[in-house]
């Protein structure tokens, strides 16, 4: 994936990023519903978390553990999406620069060239 030099070109050339609409062109309640139903059972990712990772992962408790790990998954994934959709609304009126949104990309650029190096240099088994 080319996300890291993606982000550190928009950085250095100084190209903002997503530019959020204005509120005219909010088309409803139902378009958002289902964007967001698309995003969500259309991404191959939330069926290799949710059952892949999270199965795996609930293995290694026993009893009523699976329970309680279940209830603990599905609790901080509702507080990260909560968190998610008001953090960006918080954020908004900070990511109407594009000073922020180069900031943003810089920091995008060096995660992913740290990740990539950390992989590099300790490759998963």
């Amino acid at each position: 994936m080319r996300l890291w030099p993606l982000a550190a070109r928009r950085a250095w050339l100084g190209e903002s990023g997503l530019q959020p609409a204005g509120s005219e062109a909010a088309s409803g309640r139902q378009r958002a519903v289902l964007t967001c139903l698309g995003f969500t059972l259309l991404n191959p990712h939330v069926y290799l978390d949710t059952v892949i990772l999270l199965g795996s992962l609930s293995t290694h408790y026993a009893g009523q553990g699976h329970w309680i790990f279940a209830a603990g998954a599905a609790s901080a994934s509702l507080l990260w999406f909560i968190t998610l959709g008001y953090g960006a609304r918080t954020l908004l009126p900070f990511f109407r620069s594009p000073r922020a949104w180069r900031v943003f990309d810089v920091l995008v650029a060096l995660l992913m060239f740290a990740l990539a190096v950390l992989l590099l240099m300790r490759p998963m088994a």
